[in-house]
């Protein structure tokens, strides 16, 4: 493959990924926070930044909450624990909730809703609920870690002597529990995020750390978008 061949597929591979409404969200995501990382709360360029693509992210979202809807009453795969049944659908839920919510409040700053007293309080119900998801799904990780830990210890007592490595089934439970530690660490730092905007603990999560802490916790949401090629290239 010449150069230009290379570099053709490399393109190709940045289209799909831009061409994806999810992959735009999280990348406006990652400046939304950059910016509010910057800003402090303090009025300025930054903070302009910081509010107008929020702004944006919210047409993104239009209707979005129908996905989680589906999945809230879908099935589940075989085996899975009722505990674990009950939270996955509760995180449905809240997240569908939270994102049909998050419309009314762009309905009100776009001026479409007038009642700015009763948008802001659904604004702060929206987040409570993105809150309890993201609660719901880290309990979610914890557990299909400790699932998948149990499992892999099981599979390598099997193996005994032989490298567990060159076994195939191994290698995808440990890329699996990569996966979800990964996805564990960003829920961390979504709750966090949370805290911020609701300001629960306005000393010690500031807009600083919120804005700190969703920019990376979107960094990792664009990662995880990105197509299989190109992951196995960064790892």
């Amino acid at each position: 493959m010449t150069a230009l061949d290379a570099t053709r597929a490399e393109l190709a591979l940045l289209i799909l990924y831009l061409n994806k409404a999810e992959a735009r969200d999280k990348i406006c995501r990652a400046i939304q926070y950059g910016s509010k990382f910057l800003s402090n709360g303090e009025p300025g360029t930054a903070q302009n930044v910081d509010k107008t693509t929020s702004l944006a992210r919210k047409v993104f979202r239009l209707f979005k909450f129908v996905n989680d809807l589906h999945a809230l009453i879908s099935p589940v795969p075989q085996g899975t624990p009722l505990p674990l049944i009950l939270l996955g659908k509760s995180k449905n839920a809240l997240v569908s909730t939270f994102l049909f919510l998050d419309q009314v409040v762009w309905a009100n700053r776009t001026g479409i809703y007038k009642n700015k007293e009763r948008a802001e309080l659904i604004g702060r119900i929206s987040l409570y609920c993105w809150l309890g998801s993201s609660t719901c799904g880290t309990i979610i990780e914890l557990a299909e870690l400790h699932r998948l830990s149990k499992s892999m210890k099981k599979l390598e007592k099997q193996l005994k002597h032989a490298d567990k490595y060159e076994d195939e089934e191994y290698r995808a439970k440990l890329k699996k529990s990569n996966e979800r530690l990964l996805a564990l660490i960003k829920l961390s730092m979504d709750l966090t995020v949370a805290v911020g905007l609701l300001q629960l603990a306005p000393k010690r999560v500031t807009p600083r750390v919120t804005g700190a802490f969703g920019f990376i916790s979107s960094l990792i949401s664009c990662y995880q978008l990105l197509p299989a090629r190109s992951k196995a290239k960064t790892t």
